[in-house]
């Protein structure tokens, strides 16, 4: 009992140094860490508005991450958000619950994990924010139109030192709304796949080279989605589960698509990822489809869009320059695109686990669906892990 509780006490030391707490007794394994992070938010008005709500400090993150192993089978996750779990919130870029799972790897054809966490489709979704020198993904993929996290069970494996990871899963398909209980009353499910390939090493989901790679390391995949909901007449999704525009979900059929890559050379990094979603109501008088006869829509419209993002590591200064551009269509029967430009610097105190982060972003143009009443947005502030 005495020498493990001095095992247990020098894995506590030592992960402390390392900003990670780490306890074990040689057959399971904990690892305990977190993360604090707060900004303040500016944000220029356009000609017209006066709510200058949005000017305020956040508490963005108050996470705290539980990751466990037990021999070579078992793994699990929880993590937390402290700052949104007490209110409930189900906010796709920063919910209350983040992760709540466990994965068996025990069978030679594949691994199998099982609970709440990221949908494996996107590149971009699966980056952790706290490796971004931004304080907000771009807003096709931060969650506001296709769901990030769902409920379901998830089949992977990895092939050739994990250069080839092959995903396939299935979900509720409500996205952060199943931790609320019921799907609607359509049972439907989501099914979810992805592939991707990295060369000549395997890459993490990583925006920045922070490595400096001597070698040029690349990153293709592609991903992914498809459900079919047709609700009886006079049923409605569970409240929320569309999202804050009206898009992650359709009353019929909905597939999406994806295609993404990177690539990092001596501490310059290019991402980019494009998406569309093909969406067909079971009514063909649905308002989606904004009036347009069946001759010219086929009952179907789309949304989509493309990021690309340059990001360059400063190593001997420990800053991050980062420029990005988004382009992306909430439906293609409105006329114009919503575009936008971003830019983020963030300077490393202590690599990602301190680092003060500022990102600007500027509105190019958008379309009619739901008009923005700000043109300009700055964040600064601190992240913190522990």
């Amino acid at each position: 009992m005495v020498k493990r509780h001095l095992v247990l006490w020098s894995a506590f030391v030592c992960g402390s140094i390392s900003a990670q707490v780490s306890l074990t007794n040689g057959v399971n394994s904990l690892e305990i860490s977190g993360a604090l992070s707060t900004y303040y938010n500016y944000r220029i008005l356009d000609s017209v508005s006066t709510d200058k709500d949005k000017n305020r400090f956040n508490l963005r993150d108050a996470q705290i991450q539980l990751e466990g192993r037990k021999g070579k089978n078992w793994e699990y996750e929880l993590q937390v958000d402290l700052a949104d779990l007490g209110i409930g919130s189900t906010d796709p870029e920063n919910p209350g619950l983040m992760d709540a799972w466990i994965k068996y790897k025990g069978l030679s054809w594949f691994d199998i994990r099982l609970g709440y966490g990221k949908l494996a489709w996107s590149r971009y979704s699966l980056i952790p924010f706290t490796y971004s020198a931004y304080w907000q993904r771009s807003e096709f993929l931060r969650g506001s139109i296709l769901s990030r996290r769902d409920i379901g069970l998830e089949l992977s494996k990895e092939f050739f030192n994990q250069r080839l990871v092959l995903i396939g899963s299935v979900y509720n398909g409500l996205g952060e709304v199943s931790l609320r209980g019921d799907n609607d009353v359509t049972g439907a499910l989501e099914y979810v796949g992805r592939a991707e390939f990295s060369w000549p090493i395997a890459l993490k989901y990583r925006e920045t080279d922070d490595k400096h790679f001597r070698k040029p390391v690349v990153n293709v995949g592609m991903g992914g989605r498809y459900t079919e909901r047709n609700l009886p007449q006079g049923e409605l999704f569970p409240a929320g589960a569309a999202g804050e525009y009206g898009l992650k979900l359709t009353n019929g059929r909905k597939f999406s698509f994806g295609a993404d890559g990177v690539f990092m050379y001596r501490g310059l990094s290019i991402n980019a990822e494009f998406y569309q979603s093909i969406n067909t109501p079971q009514d063909t008088a649905s308002a989606y489809l904004q009036g347009i006869s069946f001759a010219k829509t086929k009952g179907i419209y789309k949304t989509g869009g493309f990021v690309v993002q340059g990001n360059y590591f400063i190593k001997p200064l420990k800053l991050i320059l980062s420029a990005r551009y988004e382009n992306y269509n909430l439906n293609d029967l409105l006329p114009g695109t919503n575009e936008r430009i971003s830019g983020a610097i963030a300077y490393q105190f202590d690599g990602f686990r301190s680092m003060i982060k500022l990102q600007t972003l500027h509105i190019l143009q958008f379309e009619n669906l739901r008009p923005p009443d700000w043109t300009d947005q700055f964040r600064i502030g601190w992240q913190y892990l522990f």
